[in-house]
């Protein structure tokens, strides 16, 4: 792990469904989610505070809703995003994580109600929480959620853990000299329709001053090093 000491005392940790399917496109790669359960108990034995929003898009996504009403699919949508976040949990708990699973929807078979006062308590006591469901509401990205709890729950930074390093002037993976920005301010990013995220989720972050993170999650430990301080990714603030 990173040799140095976490800079950040509450991080909001956005983790999109296609980082746990791995290499295999689809479903849940069990060793991945081991590799990233066991690197955000590392940081939090470090003493800092994550709060996990997990995306759905390795189950379900939008695209593969051709034809049905939006606010079935995106319903659709939510009930992935549980499912990973339970996986999740499970994962935390067995590399020793106290855990908590707090849904914007009702699910009190195996999950909590979302209250932010109770999340913010939990987060206090030491315990990873995982918030299901996206905001609750149709029409709207797990980005968008991820800014909206980061900014209630007061974080520090959100981490937006992708599978590029970093934001970049155009696409990476079509333009070989496109260059990586270290920092970046949020109008930019909107104004430039970098990718980064929905203009929804980018807006509130400006908004609210919330701080975020991009880099990649290749590698689970760049959660750490990112933690750190280290300079793997791009700010955007």
């Amino acid at each position: 792990m990173s040799s140095g000491k976490p800079i950040y005392r509450r991080i909001l940790l956005k983790l999109s469904g296609e980082a746990l399917a791995g290499d295999k496109g689809f479903g849940i790669d069990a060793e991945v989610l081991g590799n990233i359960g066991s690197v955000i108990q590392e940081l939090a034995q470090l003493g800092v505070q994550v709060a996990v929003v997990v995306g759905g898009g390795n189950f379900w996504r939008g695209r593969s809703s051709e034809g049905m009403d939006r606010v079935t699919a995106d319903h659709m949508g939510m009930l992935a995003t549980a499912m990973n976040a339970l996986a999740l949990q499970d994962a935390l708990d067995r590399a020793g994580a106290v855990t908590r699973v707090l849904s914007a929807i009702e699910m009190r078979q195996f999950a909590e109600p979302y209250i932010r006062n109770r999340a913010v308590r939990h987060l206090e006591k030491g315990r990873v929480v995982i918030f299901a469901c996206g905001t609750g509401n149709p029409f709207f990205t797990t980005d968008t959620a991820a800014a909206l709890r980061a900014a209630e729950i007061d974080a520090d930074v959100f981490f937006k853990a992708t599978m590029t390093d970093g934001v970049y002037d155009r696409d990476p993976n079509k333009h070989e000299d496109a260059v990586r920005y270290e920092r970046i301010g949020f109008d930019e990013v909107i104004g430039k329709q970098l990718g980064v995220m929905d203009a929804t989720a980018a807006a509130l972050c400006r908004d609210k001053q919330v701080k975020m993170a991009v880099f990649s999650l290749a590698d689970p430990r760049n959660i750490l090093r990112m933690a750190c301080g280290e300079p793997i990714g791009t700010i955007v603030e």
